[in-house]
Order: C-alpha cells, then sequence, then structure tokens
C-alpha cells in the first residue's frame, strides 16, 4: 500500500482528526510481519541518504509534530538509525531562549534548516507556534493567526532552495497516550520522562486537536505536505513514516556527482609508485616507471 496516498492532508481539504483512526494498520497485523518491510525501508534510507550527501544539490527536511508520548523520539530512532550521522542531523524545538524570543518566530528554525547534502528532522518545529503558543494564549489571535501564511512562505522559501520538506503529525488516542504515561510510572527507566505537565496539558486535549486541525489544514501543500500518522500501533507508526520517506528520496533523482578527476591517471600513478617502494620496480628504469 502507498501510505503517500493514503495518509496525505491534500492541500486546502478539511482535517478532522476524530474521523482518522489512530489504530488503523493498513495491511499488517503485527510488528512482526511489518518488522522486514521496516527494515527494508530504512536500508532504503541508508543508501538514498548516501546518494543525497554526495549529490550536494538537494536537502531535506523532515518535522515530526505530536501530542505528548505519540513517539517522535521513537520514530528518530528507530526509523533514521541507519542514516549516517555525517549528514543527518535531529534539532528538539523547546521554548524559546532569550535570544530566541527576541527575534521573529521563524528564525530558531530558519538556523536549523538543512544545508544541501543534509537531512535535518525537527522534533517539535516551527509550528510549535501556532500550537502551544495557540492554546495557552500566549500571544492573541490577531497574531498566531497570521502565522500560517507566513509558515507557507518560509516553507515555499525553502522549497525553492532545492529542500524537499516532510512534515508528520503522530495521531493517537487520548486512552493510549495515557497507557503510555503509566508505562513511564511503572517503568524506573523512563520516570525521567514524565512530569506533571504531562498530566495537566491532557485537560486542553480537544484545544490541541483543533489546533492541529487548523495547523494541518492551513500549511499541508503539494510541495510541502502533511501526513497524519496513525500511531497507536509503534510498529505501524514506523512503518508509515519509513516508506513516505524512502519513497520520496527515491523521486528526489538523487545520483552520484560525475567524476572531477581523470581516475585512470591517479590509477597509474598510485600502483606504480607502490611498486617502486615495495621492489617490484627495481631493474627498471625510472622512465620505465613513469610510463606505467
Amino acid at each position: 500500500m502507498d501510505y503517500r496516498k493514503k495518509l496525505v492532508v491534500e492541500p486546502g481539504s478539511k482535517v478532522r482528526l476524530s474521523k482518522i483512526d489512530p489504530s488503523y494498520s493498513g495491511e499488517h497485523e503485527s510488528h512482526e510481519k511489518a518488522l522486514p518491510e521496516i527494515q527494508a525501508n530504512v536500508e532504503r534510507m541508508d543508501k538514498l541518504q548516501y546518494l543525497l550527501y554526495a549529490d550536494g544539490s538537494q536537502s531535506l527536511l523532515v518535522v515530526l509534530q505530536a501530542l505528548d508520548a505519540a513517539g517522535k523520539d521513537g520514530v528518530i530512532r528507530h526509523v533514521f538509525s541507519g542514516m549516517n550521522p555525517q549528514g543527518t542531523f535531529v534539532f528538539g524545538f523547546k521554548q524559546p531562549s532569550k535570544d530566541e524570543a527576541a527575534h521573529d518566530f521563524l528564525w530558531r528554525a530558519h538556523l536549523r534548516t538543512p544545508e544541501k547534502g543534509e537531512v535535518v528532522v525537527f522534533n517539535r518545529s516551527h509550528y510549535e507556534d501556532v500550537l502551544v503558543v495557540r492554546v495557552h494564549k500566549l500571544v492573541e489571535r490577531r497574531v498566531w493567526s497570521k502565522r500560517y501564511d507566513l509558515i507557507n512562505d518560509f516553507e515555499k522559501i525553502l522549497i525553492q532552495n532545492r529542500t524537499t520538506i516532510l512534515k508528520f503529525f503522530l495521531h493517537i488516542s487520548p486512552e493510549e497516550q495515557l497507557a503510555r504515561f503509566k508505562q513511564r510510572l511503572d517503568d524506573p527507566s523512563r520516570h525521567w520522562k514524565i512530569s506533571e505537565s504531562d498530566y495537566s496539558e491532557r485537560e486542553l486535549w480537544p484545544q490541541y486537536v483543533e489546533a492541529y486541525e487548523d495547523a494541518v489544514a492551513l500549511t499541508s501543500t503539494k510541495r510541502a505536505p502533511w501526513y497524519i500518522i496513525p500511531a497507536n500501533h509503534k510498529w505501524f507508526r514506523n512503518l508509515a513514516v519509513s516508506q513516505i520517506v524512502a519513497d520520496t528520496m527515491d523521486e528526489m533523482g538523487l545520483k552520484l556527482p560525475p567524476t572531477r578527476v581523470n581516475i585512470a591517471d591517479i590509477s597509474r600513478k598510485y600502483h606504480a609508485a607502490a611498486r617502486a617502494k615495495t621492489g617490484k620496480g627495481k631493474g627498471r628504469t625510472k622512465e620505465a616507471v613513469k610510463a606505467e
């Protein structure tokens, strides 16, 4: 199944998260049956990232957004684990620092966008400024309501600079979120991931849903689409994201750059020098060695 077609938010369409099943798992019945496909997708991503890095003319930006415990960290750990850290970077966006808050809301995001040849993953992103800011009323409606167009313009600039953009909203149910919070409470190794604010934010679930529905609907474009990923099943979340990323990269036309040196000439010189150093060139004139 092509999850790019199944899970994409078509530009201009309305989004109603209540009509999207967060437990959807496509044609797969279990993690065991999906795992070979996930692994194959991760391997494809690894090979394609190598071409992206070598080609050096394009870049990829992946945006991950979700309510707490939906699995942003899990996607990064499992889906992007095969990529070379030399050309893959992850940035988490938390409460703005004093310097960040002193600039426009897109400034800190622009600083982290990928250079050509790079893959960058945003763990939360510039969309926080039409989500958390809206829900907690940190700025007035007249301010955040204008940011959708600014975000679209910002992403258009990146696209014109040959950056491919993929945006994923990881969709879980309130019941699944609560179950995952309990797992963190029951597991001492995960206590660091839980806080009282996780529970207090649950009280604002309807407001967050409304904010996400508007943000996704107003900023999903043909060149920078949103995908709503059912995330109650962690394995399906990883399957869908990995397939979409791999298929998208496969269509970027990535290829190795043309050779910029004379390989034959370098090979002759290297092997001639190596033979001379090991003694295989003894008894032969310098002119004969050079001629090789």
